[in-house]
């Protein structure tokens, strides 16, 4: 007797209460997890494990599926399931049955009464930008090394490409990482980490030092960002460790208009040395309590 099939939801460590947002972040994560090229001592299991993943989120990310598998289960894909004519006399993720990718079809073939159950390795492409390990390569594979200010605001550089010198254009928020296909080579970035900022995706973190005073009173401060260091407010009271949000001084987000946020960390600097006048007014505070 074979052994039943693992839950869908389990696969993708999701409830059954899931969002399509929290599914795709979730397969995303295990995907990543799961990268047969990230287990190379075991990557059968692996490639395993990662079938089951694109499987359980092929049915999970298709609301008419998910549906049909809320109701019914696994054997909503079994012969005269709850998916009715779409699959009828057919198993596509039953024993007996392999999965098998065909490059002509772009999903898993019309034997299973014309639905499509997907491309695991074309989700993997979206996800991820680059191809399939189980795809034999396309196109020349290329590595570039670029500046932290480079990366988020883009640039022109000038590469050897088959012996050949080429101008291309790094569009701006490329982020470690990140595979650019330029058509017929692939171009994989490697970014140097910024001094100043922190990155988050497409946001950006920066740490900045108040004297206590401010941080008590409050005023203006000036901070950098990846355009012109700009002036900010300080509310009265600001505790260390507060983050001020500038929204939209982050990185762009690459293929869109959008931009990530800036968030400034405050830091209140405290005076290793005080003078006699200083230390008055600091015991005075102390036995205010504040």
């Amino acid at each position: 007797m074979a052994a039943s099939k693992s839950d869908y939801y389990d696969i993708l460590g999701v409830s059954k209460k899931a969002s399509s947002e929290e599914i795709k972040k979730a397969y995303r994560k295990q995907a990543l997890e799961w990268h047969p090229d990230r287990h190379r001592d075991n990557k059968e299991a692996a490639e395993k494990r990662f079938k089951e993943i694109n499987e359980a989120y092929q049915i999970l990310s298709d609301s008419q599926k998910r549906s049909a598998y809320d109701q019914y289960g696994h054997d909503a894909f079994a012969p005269g399931g709850g998916m009715g004519g779409a699959g009828a006399g057919f198993n596509p993720f039953g024993s007996g049955v392999k999965f098998t990718y065909s490059n002509k079809g772009g999903n898993w073939g019309s034997a299973f009464g014309g639905a499509d159950f997907g491309d695991p390795f074309d989700i993997f492409e979206q996800f991820f930008g680059g191809a399939s390990p189980f795809r034999a390569p396309r196109v020349p594979r290329y590595s570039l090394s670029l500046d932290f200010m480079e990366a988020v605001k883009g640039c022109q550089k000038e590469v050897s490409i088959g012996g050949k010198k080429r101008k291309i254009k790094i569009p701006a928020g490329v982020d470690e990482g990140s595979r650019i296909n330029f058509g017929d080579f692939v171009l994989s970035v490697n970014v140097k980490p910024s001094t100043l900022f922190e990155r988050d995706g497409a946001d950006l973190y920066v740490r900045v030092g108040i004297p206590y005073s401010l941080a008590a009173l409050g005023g203006e401060i000036e901070v950098p960002t990846i355009d012109k260091p700009i002036k900010i407010k300080v509310r009265a009271g600001t505790q260390p460790g507060t983050m001020i949000r500038l929204r939209g001084k982050g990185a762009s987000v690459p293929g869109s208009r959008g931009s990530g946020d800036e968030y400034v960390r405050v830091s209140v600097l405290i005076p290793e040395k005080l003078t006699r006048e200083q230390r008055i007014v600091v015991e005075e505070m102390e036995t205010e309590g504040l």
